[in-house]
């Protein structure tokens, strides 16, 4: 589509302008850049490359700005393949190791980490209970009256009750029942445990139904965490920083779109490409981030989905850096989740 001299001009004028903020003339690039030809002809290159639509002029001065499909071409055709520098990558390590001690600062951090790298408002999601499968149901023995009830999937600990032994049961009668559901559960994903397969428990074990409702109401508890899955924010300030985000209205807008845990979610699952995804500007379906972009990629364990790595900010980001972030990120990530032996 593009000559190789539109292409260098075109990957030029991106790369000034996300690192100064400002529209890029014909002569800044002349004066910065060595581009082997006159202010003149790369005044003429810059006409047509507004005219074909990859650059915008704002104002009535002579700098130009990149389009979104400016921004869509650079990032499909003119970018090298994404690879962190080796102090990044140091440093991503080193933040692991002083600062999680536990599976919620994994992702805690993860978020902290891609913000503080990017300079842009992290997102990262929990693992969806949805994609783990039913392992067990086991009571524990607490006490003479009491017992514990836990939910265990393979992806580890779900949820766990202590409960009120009804009078007459033995621990023996809630290890038939334990055995009972998980029989008829064990395998199954938590998106697929239907009513039906619930109700045909309960018909199995009509001598102690109040001792199923309670285990039954465990399994809910666990269910519900599905229903909830957990996005980690990082950076949102990050954006009051950005030259993009002076207005008050538009920054405020965004901000409070942030708040919405299940909008921020949905805009995660949108995209459901393999490696590093990235969504410019209209591309995006909400129009609250229309004039943004999302650089995401879905982290894995052991090949299996288990969450999603995003950043969110305005256009002018540095897409060769965040993607190179990301692209470590939803690897690393995965090593150092097995360290934790919750997948």
């Amino acid at each position: 589509m593009l000559d190789d001299r539109k292409r260098k001009i075109l990957q030029t004028i991106v790369d000034d302008y996300v690192t100064t903020a400002e529209p890029v003339g014909s002569r800044t690039l002349a004066r910065k850049y060595s581009l082997g030809i006159s202010p003149a002809t790369i005044r003429n290159e810059m006409a047509d490359l507004e005219i074909l639509g990859f650059l915008e002029q704002p104002h009535t001065s002579a700098g130009r700005i990149p389009s979104p499909r400016g921004y869509r071409f650079y990032v499909d055709c003119l970018l090298a393949p994404p690879k962190i520098a080796d102090s990044d990558a140091k440093l991503i390590t080193n933040w692991y190791e002083s600062r999680v001690r536990s599976l919620e600062e994994v992702f805690q951090e993860t978020a902290k980490i891609i913000s503080r790298m990017t300079h842009a408002v992290s997102l990262v999601t929990a693992p969806q209970i949805s994609k783990a499968l039913f392992k067990y149901l086991q009571f524990l023995p607490l006490d003479e009256r009491r017992a514990i009830v836990v939910v265990v999937t393979d992806a580890g600990y779900v949820e766990n009750k202590v409960i009120e032994m009804p009078a007459g049961t033995s621990f023996q009668d809630l290890q038939e029942i334990a055995a009972n559901i998980n029989d008829k559960l064990a395998g199954l994903s938590f998106g697929q445990i239907k009513h039906s397969v619930l109700r045909e428990i309960r018909n199995d074990i009509l001598s102690n139904p109040a001792l199923f409702e309670t285990a039954l109401a465990v399994l809910r508890q666990a269910l519900a965490v599905e229903r909830s899955e957990k996005v980690y924010l990082g950076g949102a300030t990050q954006l009051l920083a950005q030259p993009e985000f002076r207005d008050v209205d538009k920054i405020r807008g965004l901000l409070t779109m942030l708040e919405e845990e299940k909008l921020l979610s949905d805009i995660l699952h949108m995209q459901d490409g393999e490696g590093v995804v990235v969504t410019i500007g209209q591309e995006n379906k909400y129009s609250g981030i229309q004039n943004c972009s999302v650089v995401q990629a879905t982290y894995r364990v052991e090949g299996q989905v288990i969450g999603t790595l995003a950043v969110l900010g305005p256009t002018r980001m540095e897409y060769g850096k965040i993607m190179a972030v990301l692209e470590f990120m939803h690897q690393h990530l995965g090593e150092t989740l097995k360290k934790y032996k919750a997948f």
